[in-house]
């Protein structure tokens, strides 16, 4: 199985931790973000991995080829931040390598211990083209889906939702991050340059296609995207509870 880690992002909510290096190797009990992650990828099968980079690029390239994490891995560089869609449109000759399997995209900048296994099997058995891992937590932007969890809409806090797909009754959900995709989305994306992935996922939910959500409220989940965050990941780390 193949996976895209996004971790090309500026870090600027992260900062200081971020003055010096990239979001990815930011440290969490003498483990880096990325480490983490791609730990995780590999205990669950994965071998092949692609990370994007943008900050400290250099930095992050030489830092995979230091160490042996016992995956192969790839850096995409971005001149320019492409945000998630267009950073994993530019990769999507890396997936089509092995279309007759789903890959996973994880942002190196969250914790969790959300079952992946799982997650895959949920996505197969719905024949679904996207899964979208997801709680019900507050957060000031909201996925909405109706009562068979199918992709229906957004809400983002001060504005009307936007509601892509007739259903009475929609479920706001916050997004964790985490996705199993079917190859067969890049196809289907039409979007250029730079774009969120969750644009795509509206204008094909729209268009009939299945993009699901994976009901992931029984399990450890953490945005470690600001340094207090860092600091509360850590202690989880320490009193065992993110597990694995």
């Amino acid at each position: 199985m193949r996976a895209m880690i996004l971790a090309a992002g500026l870090g600027t909510r992260l900062r200081p931790l971020t003055n010096d290096r990239p979001k990815a190797l930011v440290e969490i009990n003498g483990q880096t973000l990325l480490e983490i992650t791609l730990g995780r990828l590999r205990r669950l099968g994965v071998r092949e991995v692609v990370v994007n980079a943008h900050h400290f690029a250099d930095m992050l390239a030489t830092y995979v080829k230091s160490k042996d994490f016992g995956l192969r891995i790839w850096i995409s560089r971005e001149q320019e931040l492409l945000d998630t869609g267009g950073g994993l449109k530019k990769v999507a000759d890396f997936f089509l390598a092995k279309q007759d399997q789903p890959f996973l995209l994880h942002n190196v900048d969250v914790l969790s211990s959300t079952d992946l296994n799982r997650m895959i099997e949920f996505h197969s058995d719905c024949k679904a083209l996207a899964t979208l891992a997801v709680q019900r937590r507050e957060t000031s932007r909201q996925l909405l889906f109706d009562e068979e969890l199918q992709l229906c809409g957004r809400a983002v806090a001060g504005e009307e939702p936007e509601i892509v797909r007739s259903v009475t009754g929609a479920h706001p959900l916050a997004f964790c991050g985490i996705h199993v995709i079917s190859p067969r989305i890049f196809e289907l994306m039409s979007e250029q340059g730079v774009f969120s992935i969750i644009t795509s996922y509206l204008r094909l939910a729209q268009q009939g296609e299945r993009i699901v959500g994976f009901r992931a409220d029984e399990y450890y989940w953490r945005d470690v995207g600001k340094p207090e965050s860092v600091k509360q990941a850590a202690d989880d780390l320490l009193r065992g509870v993110i597990g694995d």
